[in-house]
């Protein structure tokens, strides 16, 4: 009886070893899933580079973002490297340049480098809706990706913040700004490392708000990070 258990578990082993194309170094997972899905959750690190801006109009050192959220992954075919994936997410933005909001009835906006601080706060929501092609297999998350899509963001909350010559100001939920908009974006790597690039269609700030009726439209550029 001995002897017949254990030939039983050398065949088994055999066998699994023989179906076992992935090396123990680039296998990343212990069980084989035909119906996994990649990528549902992501983070991206971003700075903007604001795009249709006022003369004169001037950005001071890095304006950091931080996006994450949660896709869900919908494959399109057998092999399961083509999907589309829409999403929900929440976006930061700290905008740090030199037009002044400094909340006057006479003079509210001034492209003016002649101040202490001056930075702008943004929350978004954000729903986006991926396409995605990726060389994946069941049994690595080590692969490439290509993946492009559309995204809504809607302004939650705002908070510029100014000292200068002019005082200090605080302006919360600024009206003058665009609720809602939409961007293309593209994020492309390898495994962890992925280079990221969005573009936002409608500007930070309504028509003929500032001068030359220059709104600044979002440049992001980064990284995007992706965690199943």
């Amino acid at each position: 009886m001995k002897k017949i258990v254990f030939f039983c578990l050398c065949s088994m082993a055999a066998f699994s070893q023989s179906n076992d194309t992935i090396g123990k170094v680039e296998r990343t997972i212990s069980i084989d899933d035909p119906y996994y899905r990649e990528d549902q959750m992501y983070v991206t690190i971003t700075h903007s580079i604001l795009q249709n801006k006022p003369h004169g109009f001037k950005q001071n050192s890095l304006s950091p973002g931080v996006t994450f959220g949660f896709l869900r992954d919908i494959p399109l075919n057998k092999a399961r490297r083509i999907a589309i994936a829409p999403g929900l997410g929440l976006a930061y933005h700290n905008l740090r340049h030199n037009l002044l909001t400094i909340n006057s009835d006479i003079v509210p906006y001034e492209v003016n480098s002649d101040y202490e601080k001056n930075n702008q706060h943004f929350w978004y929501l954000e729903i986006p809706l991926e396409f995605r092609w990726r060389n994946s297999t069941m049994e690595s998350h080590k692969f490439w990706r290509v993946y492009a899509g559309i995204k809504y963001s809607y302004l939650l909350s705002s908070k510029s913040i100014y000292e200068g010559k002019h005082g200090n100001f605080t302006y919360k939920n600024n009206p003058d700004l665009n609720k809602s908009m939409i961007g293309m974006y593209i994020s492309a790597g390898f495994n962890t490392w992925n280079l990221y690039a969005y573009y936002g269609f409608q500007p930070v700030f309504k028509q003929n708000i500032i001068p030359n009726n220059k709104g600044l439209n979002y440049f992001n550029v980064g990284l995007a990070f992706y965690i199943l």
